[in-house]
C-alpha cells in the first residue's frame, strides 16, 4: 500500500518540479514561451499578448520557479526517505503545507483576476491530498 502512496506522490513532486523548472526559465526571454502560454490560457484570450519581459517579472518567475524545484524536491525526499519508516509524520508535514498553498496562490488567482488557475490547483491539491488522506490506505486513482 505504501508502494503506491509513494508512487503516487513521487510523480505530484515531479510534476511540481517540472512545473518550476519551466516557470524559472521564463526569466529568460528566449524561454518564456510555455509560461506566457499558461499565462494567456489562464488569464485568455489566447492571443500571445502576455509579454512580461520587464526585470521585475523575469524576477519573480526565477524566484517562484527556484521555490517550486525545490519545494518538490523536499516533498520527493519525505516520500523517499521518510513515508517507509513513518507514513503518519510524512502526512502531516505534507498536508498542511499542500493545504495552505492551495488557499493563498487559489485566493491570490481569484484576486488577479484567473479563477481558471484557482481551479486548476484543484488537480495539485488531490494529487497530493488523495493518497495521504486516510493514513492506511494508498490512492486508489
Amino acid at each position: 500500500a505504501n508502494h503506491a502512496r509513494a508512487t503516487w506522490l513521487k510523480a505530484a513532486s515531479a510534476s511540481l518540479i517540472g512545473f518550476g523548472v519551466v516557470i524559472a526559465l521564463a526569466a529568460l526571454p528566449a524561454t518564456a514561451g510555455p509560461t506566457e502560454f499558461m499565462v494567456d490560457l489562464v488569464l485568455g484570450p489566447i492571443d500571445r499578448a502576455a509579454n512580461a519581459a520587464d526585470p521585475e517579472t523575469r524576477l519573480l518567475r526565477a524566484i517562484c520557479g527556484g521555490l517550486l524545484v525545490g519545494w518538490g524536491t523536499m516533498l520527493w525526499l519525505l516520500v523517499d526517505r521518510l513515508l517507509p519508516r513513518d507514513p503518519a509524520l510524512v502526512r502531516s508535514l505534507i498536508l498542511p503545507g499542500i493545504g495552505i498553498w492551495f488557499v493563498v496562490d487559489s485566493l491570490g488567482s481569484i484576486a488577479a483576476g484567473a479563477p481558471l488557475n484557482a481551479a486548476l490547483n484543484v488537480a495539485f491539491l488531490l494529487a497530493f491530498v488523495l493518497p495521504l488522506w486516510r493514513p492506511g490506505h494508498a490512492a486508489r486513482a
